[in-house]
């Protein structure tokens, strides 16, 4: 059972605030260091087979590993450029629709271009599962009402509480044909960032329990959710502090 953690990451904050604003130099080393292990870890998540050190060849270098399927590359190239856009929105203070269809468009256009960008147009089923994800017909409805949502509830909650919801409200839409679980983590970070948190990674060997709290938002049971998530960012947390200390 995890438990809320959003009091520590309260003054985690506050630690990591203190050396803020960041050199250039520094904020630099840092947003290439996360493009990798952002990466790295949501690709992992979802079964690319790419390792960290391969990650950061194919993202550095250009370079593609023998042995290794070419989709795994692609997937690899779009989330880092999908990652440099998510900088850039961070300097806003809301996320939108567009910001949506933007970040899934960049991430999938090597993949299926026809696809990238543009909501599914076939119904989601899932084998052995208690799940159910609204009809093509019913998602444009579906992802305003989110956003409305969103505003509401950034207004009333912890930013750490609203980021885990952002991510849970949006993959139980499931509004793309593929790439959902990387997006809703891009906006899970997009929605931290934009409250001055850290980008927060969920680790491949977090896998098991990342899923089963996952699947209880799709019975609106959103507190394992939120704590695990709170978990996460207290970790990330203190990750990027021992980084800022090693880079002063």
């Amino acid at each position: 059972m995890h438990k809320n953690r959003i009091s520590e990451t309260d003054k985690l904050k506050s630690q990591i605030d203190s050396f803020r604003p960041l050199g250039l130099d520094i904020l630099k080393q840092i947003r290439e260091y996360y493009k990798i292990g952002l990466t790295y870890s949501s690709n992992a998540l979802e079964g690319n087979i790419l390792d960290l050190a391969e990650t950061k060849v194919v993202i550095e270098d250009g370079l593609t590993i023998n042995g290794k399927p070419m989709r795994d590359h692609l997937e690899t190239l779009g989330h880092s450029e999908a990652y440099n856009k998510l900088l850039e929105l961070a300097e806003s203070n809301c996320i939108t629709e567009d910001d949506i269809k933007c970040l899934h468009k960049i991430f999938y256009t090597k993949i299926d271009i026809e696809n990238a960008g543009i909501y599914r147009q076939k119904s989601v089923i899932v084998t052995g599962a208690d799940v159910s994800f609204p009809k093509p017909d019913e998602i444009n409805q579906k992802m305003q009402e989110f956003i409305v949502e969103l505003h509401q509830i950034k207004q009333s909650s912890h930013p750490v509480e609203y980021a885990a919801m952002v991510h849970a409200l949006f993959v139980n839409i499931h509004p793309f044909i593929d790439g959902n679980g990387r997006v809703a983590r891009l906006l899970m970070n997009l929605a931290l960032l934009q409250s001055g948190y850290n980008i927060t990674i969920i680790p491949p060997i977090a896998r098991a329990d990342y899923i089963r709290a996952l699947q209880e938002t799709n019975r609106k049971k959103y507190e394992p959710f939120i704590n695990f998530i709170s978990e996460m960012v207290l970790e990330s947390q203190k990750e990027y502090l021992r980084i800022i200390e090693s880079l002063q």
